[in-house]
């Protein structure tokens, strides 16, 4: 979700009496995805082909005789996210318009499975179906709604400052019994806002997620996207899957997916997380545990900084393993450890 962001200033008064009050803990999860993630191990293409016929003429065979799909095909990819969500979250009607990112799910579930580990190990009798979470940025394809209220009944609002995609997401939450009554999208009217607009006065959050733009320019983000096309096709000839040497899309912004909101903001990610830090801190009543994620590793320190500088109380750095990846996000909260007790004492 793009944002003008605008430098928000803070006091020398704040700085000051903030500077090193935080407490950080850095949370290292075990290799691989989250033992609730349901995406465990390789792509099981009978269920998936089961759940969504049309998948399965763009199945193909690696080298070593496994299902698999060709990762560069747009249409490829969607379909694949359709037959996942089919199949393990019974979300049987998804769709996104032509152009609008398509997420990775696997990783997607985790950030929200080690959301829910955070807020559990605060109250381990919580009842994560009383819990509200919001998701800055929901993007047309709301994936983060839909991991949370189907697997742990989390009633979940999402925010974008783009219309196509808040009227996506609210048809697919329409469209879906297993979202209806759970999952509402608003739209931001103002880029230069993440909370302001969408929280409403009398509004409370247990939790709330974000996958910030990566990109500082849409040439930037092109940029990134042909490394991914060329990468993918190397590795395609490697395995010699094809029979000449492929050639990166045209439109690679097109091929992967993703509209100006979703890709880059002036800035990038590190202008970005700074202004919500500053941002959240005017909901720190409304809210017990803000969250983003962070592309990169020095922003994490970044991160920390302006934190500091807010006046959040304690920062947690979440870190995500998958395969040679490693992701992560960052949740922070400006109560202390007896205020977020009390808080969640509602919910048990």
């Amino acid at each position: 979700m793009t944002r003008l962001n605008k430098p928000h200033r803070q006091s020398k008064q704040t700085k000051d009496a903030s500077a090193s009050t935080m407490k950080v803990v850095t949370v290292k999860g075990k290799a691989g995805l989250h033992k609730r993630n349901l995406h465990q191990g390789r792509y099981d293409f009978t269920q998936l082909v089961k759940a969504l016929p049309e998948l399965q003429k763009h199945v193909i065979k690696n080298p070593k005789g496994d299902a698999s799909i060709n990762f560069s095909d747009p249409l490829a990819v969607k379909l694949l996210n359709k037959a996942l969500l089919a199949h393990h979250y019974n979300v049987t009607s998804w769709d996104i318009p032509e152009g609008y990112l398509c997420p990775p799910i696997p990783g997607r579930a985790d950030y929200i499975h080690r959301l829910a580990e955070l807020l559990s190990s605060e109250s381990s009798s919580l009842k994560h179906n009383q819990v509200k979470a919001l998701d800055v940025g929901v993007g047309a394809n709301c994936i983060y709604p839909i991991v949370g209220a189907t697997e742990y009944g989390w009633q979940y609002i999402g925010a974008d400052v783009d219309a196509v995609s808040v009227d996506n997401s609210n048809k697919i939450a329409q469209d879906n019994s297993v979202l209806t009554g759970r999952v509402e999208c608003r739209l931001q009217a103002d880029s230069r806002h993440f909370f302001k607009g969408i929280i409403q006065p009398n509004e409370y959050y247990d939790v709330t997620t974000c996958n910030p733009p990566f990109h500082k320019s849409l040439q930037d983000a092109q940029q990134g996207t042909e490394r991914k096309l060329n990468n993918l096709a190397a590795n395609k000839n490697k395995r010699n899957q094809a029979e000449q040497k492929s050639k990166p899309a045209k439109s690679p912004i097109l091929n992967f997916g993703g509209q100006k909101a979703e890709l880059w903001c002036p800035g990038g990610e590190a202008t970005f997380i700074k202004n919500m830090a500053f941002e959240s801190r005017d909901f720190a009543k409304q809210v017990l545990w803000f969250s983003t994620l962070i592309s990169k590793k020095e922003n994490v320190r970044w991160m920390r900084k302006n934190l500091e500088k807010a006046g959040a109380t304690e920062m947690r750095i979440v870190e995500m393993s998958q395969g040679q990846k490693v992701s992560r996000f960052v949740a922070w909260t400006f109560k202390t450890e007896n205020e977020r007790q009390q808080w969640l004492k509602v919910k048990r």
